[in-house]
């Protein structure tokens, strides 16, 4: 169990270096290939990120990671509606979209250092 758990956390980093080599090799442009490794990387954080908390402190964070999720998509959607005539369903998505890929890949990374540091600890107290 604990080696698909650790595949699982791993996964998204993996998923966003393969899909950018394989879009690469597409010949799509650079930034497409960035901008579709990234989508494809924030699906699997939404599994990731939880499984990784739950893994390392034993508590479960997918209620409130839903809620900001939800707060995010509420909050840009206000300000485009505010700002614009007409709110342009795609473009608002694709934002709402990267901004949870920049917040869960700054989880993720903070994890990821966070793990490292309790097993160094772990492994040094024993």
């Amino acid at each position: 169990m604990g080696f698909i758990l650790a595949i699982i956390i791993i996964f998204p980093l993996i998923a966003l270096i393969i899909t950018y080599f394989i879009c690469k090799k597409m010949k799509i442009s650079n930034v497409k290939s960035v901008g579709f490794a990234a989508d494809v990387a924030t699906f699997l954080l939404f599994f990731s990120v939880p499984l990784a908390v739950n893994s390392i402190w034993d508590i479960s964070i997918v209620l409130p990671l839903i809620m900001i999720a939800v707060f995010i998509a509420i909050a840009f959607t206000y300000m485009d509606w505010r700002t614009k005539k007409e709110i342009e369903v795609m473009q608002l998505l694709k934002k709402i979209w990267r901004v949870y890929f920049i917040l869960l890949s700054a989880i993720y990374f903070f994890l990821w250092v966070a793990g490292l540091v309790l097993n160094i600890m772990e492994f040094v107290s024993v």
